[in-house]
This record gives C-alpha cells, sequence and structure tokens, in this order.
C-alpha cells in the first residue's frame, strides 16, 4: 500500500526527521487559508498522486498553466492561485502513463533554501532478505538514469538484522555523500531514525529523493516516498486508514475485497490461474507464443465458487481484453469447484471473448464434465502449452 507525500511527511515529522511545515488542501477554497499559515516568503505548491516525476509532467486540461506538478509561489495569493489550477485537473507523468491521474489533493508546504540536493531510499532487499540503504550524490533525478550512466555514484548496502542499524552505517552514508561537520552527525541520526521507522511499520519502500542540504547546512527531507507490506496492514490500523482508494485501480481494488491476489497489465490475455507460481509461468509461455497478458490473477488454494465468479467478472470487465485462459492445478483447489465458477461467471456477464479451459489435478473429470456439459463455447485444452497455443491462435485469429 502506497500513501501520499504529505501522509508520509507527517509520519516523518512524527519520528523527528526535519521536514518542512506543510498543509494539505482537498477543496479549492480552502487554498489561500492554507497558505496563509505558513511563514513563507517562498512556498511550494505539490499535486499529490502516487506516482513520480511530478514536478516534469503535464497536465491534460486547459487552465492549468504550462508548469508541471511542483511549482513555486512568492505569495499566499500566488499559492493560492496555483493550487486551484491543480485541483481536480487530470496529470501526466512517466510513471502514470497517458491516461495520468486526477489531482484531488495539493499539499502547500514552506520553501526551503537549497545548497545541495541528495538520494537516499531504504528497501526490501529480496536477495538477502535484509533492509538495504540506497545512496547516491545525484538527488532530484531518477535514480535508474543515475544508475544506467553512472553507477559508481550509487552506494547500497544491506543491514545485518543480528546487530541492526549502528552509527557507522550512517558515517558511511555521510562520507559516500561527501557531508561534513554537524551534517555527519545529523546523517547518523537520521538513518537510524528512518531505519527504526522501516521495521516499526512494515514498510516495503521508504524514498527520500531529494534528501537536501539547506543554505543554513543542514539535512532535510525535501520529498517523501512511502510503501508498505499490505500483507501487514492488520498490526498497522493507523496506516490502514492512510489509504486512499481513489489512486489504485478499480478491478484491483475489488479483488481485494475477495482476497484475490489482482494486477492489472497492458496485454489482451486475461488469465485466472490457482497459485503465484503456476501464474507467472501462464504470463511467460503467453508470451513465448506471440501475445501479452492482460493481468495477473492468482484465486489461491482455498477458492470458493463465489470467489471464482468474482474473478471471472474482473478479468472480463476490463476492455483490453480479447481473450481468457483459466489454468488450473487442482491440488488443495478442486476442478468442479472452479468449473462451477466459471459457468456460473458467464452465465451472469456472458461471454464475448474465446475461452480456453485447461484443468488439471483433484476431481479433474468432473470439472471437464460441468464445462462440456454446460451448453457453453468453451475450448478445452490438455495442458499449458496447448492451452496458451490455443488462446494466442484464438485471439490472433
Amino acid at each position: 500500500m502506497n500513501i501520499h507525500e504529505y501522509q508520509a511527511k507527517a509520519l516523518l515529522r512524527s519520528c523527528g526527521a526535519p521536514v518542512s511545515d506543510g498543509r494539505v488542501v482537498m477543496r479549492a477554497e480552502e487554498a489561500k487559508t492554507a497558505a496563509g499559515e505558513l511563514d513563507g516568503p517562498l512556498w511550494v505548491v505539490k499535486a499529490q498522486i502516487h506516482a513520480g516525476g511530478r514536478g516534469k509532467g503535464t497536465f491534460k486540461e486547459p487552465g492549468a498553466g504550462e508548469a508541471g506538478g511542483v511549482r513555486l509561489a512568492r505569495s499566499v495569493e500566488e499559492a493560492a492561485e496555483e493550487a486551484k489550477r491543480m485541483l481536480g485537473r487530470t496529470l501526466v507523468t512517466k510513471q502514470t502513463g497517458p491516461a495520468g491521474k486526477q489531482v484531488n489533493r495539493i499539499y502547500i508546504e514552506d520553501g526551503a533554501g537549497i545548497e545541495r540536493e541528495l538520494y537516499l531510499a531504504l528497501l526490501v532487499d529480496r536477495q538477502t532478505s535484509r533492509v538495504s540503504f540506497v545512496a547516491s550524490t545525484e538527488g532530484g533525478m531518477d535514480i535508474e538514469e543515475v544508475a544506467d550512466k553512472t553507477p559508481e555514484k550509487i552506494l547500497s548496502f544491506s543491514i545485518d538484522p543480528a546487530t541492526g542499524y549502528q552509527p557507522f552505517h550512517g558515517r558511511r552514508i555521510a562520507f559516500n555523500l561527501g557531508l561534513e561537520g554537524k551534517q555527519i552527525k545529523q546523517c547518523v541520526a537520521l538513518m537510524g531514525t528512518l531505519y527504526d521507522m522501516f521495521l516499526g511499520n512494515d514498510m516495503e519502500m521508504l524514498e527520500i529523493n531529494p534528501l537536501i542540504v539547506t543554505d543554513t547546512g543542514d539535512l532535510k527531507c525535501l520529498d517523501a516516498k512511502m510503501g508498505f507490506d499490505g500483507n501487514a496492514l492488520y498490526r498497522h490500523r493507523d496506516i490502514a486508514e492512510l489509504r486512499d482508494t481513489t489512486e489504485e485501480d478499480p478491478k484491483e481494488l475489488e479483488a481485494s475485497k475477495y482476497d484475490l491476489n489482482y494486477i492489472a497489465l497492458d496485454g489482451e490475455i486475461g488469465c485466472m490461474v490457482n497459485g503465484a507460481g503456476l501464474a507467472m509461468a501462464t504470463m511467460d509461455i503467453i508470451k513465448l507464443y506471440g501475445s501479452e497478458p492482460a493481468n495477473f490473477l492468482d484465486v489461491g488454494g482455498g477458492a470458493t465458487k463465489e470467489k471464482v465468479t468474482e474473478a471471472f467478472k474482473i478479468i472480463t470487465s476490463d476492455p483490453n481484453v480479447k481473450g481468457i485462459l483459466v489454468n488450473i492445478f487442482g491440488g488443495i483447489m478442486r476442478c468442479d469447484v472452479i468449473a462451477e465458477g466459471v459457468i456460473a461467471a458467464v452465465k451472469e456477464v456472458g461471454l464475448k471473448v474465446p475461452l480456453v479451459v485447461r484443468l488439471e489435478g483433484t476431481n479433474v473429470e468432473k470439472g471437464k464434465e460441468i464445462i462440456s456439459t454446460s451448453g457453453l463455447d468453451v475450448i478445452a485444452a490438455d495442458n499449458l502449452k496447448d492451452g496458451a497455443e490455443k488462446i494466442v491462435k484464438a485471439v490472433k485469429g
């Protein structure tokens, strides 16, 4: 689960990390009052969406001005006007895709004098199963571009959970970033704060870009992104309450209501599979035979007829889907339950695209019988290879 910048900064502030004072605005008429509560003389007005590259983004609708989603203002009135220009309009960045995201919230904060811009992130390293620090002197830029062109400017190392964060970790980051004097002590303290915050809130990602050295020589978190482990949110009710469902794909949001693991993709073949590994293999073989998957969907090992029905309805709600491949290996999951769910869903929502079903495992013969006697135009597949070939041929043909 991701949260907005203003929410992330509130969490940072509560832990003692240095951030600028700011106010969130959700209605245009609130903008002037919010800006007036800040000291100035410089205000920064930021669109709040779950996507990076806001400063370089563009608005679809006229009337928002030429600047991107991050703007400077030199008076309360100007800050309020910039907020009004952005609210309710669609911001397009590299990470939103061409559809963009509607700006429903604006964050107005005090401006900061910037001497240097640095990059800092904490991530879960999947290879070592440890928390890793990533730091670079190239703050304010896309870290992917830095990694591609100047990888030597990135420092990355993981923390041994047996020792946890130690002051020498902070000094290593400080020296690598070229900090000096009081900045080194500030860096050691800040890194410890961020590490404890990361672990204590079950985060998956914490990015500060940029981490700045101000014109007074102090460190400050100028921007913040946070992502949390959705499986651990039951332990953090306060974090779960920060969720903004308007920023999420409606299909993914609907799937979460039924405990379905669904991720929307850009392809044309919808997939319904039980088991994450089998789902990945299914997507791979669809690509191998010349098409693209429209989604990742794992119905799980204990799915009911109702869950399968909902999963099928979510797949068919995607206008990009031109064909569907159901690939089930019944272990805990019974093939007859899958078959009943598919039949129920097709009868409820209709079937306007080719459907290929591959069943194997527990009650497979019963499942095949349910489908074959349903009267539906369903293509049976003997194995995964056969299923992939048939659905790609049906879609392409």
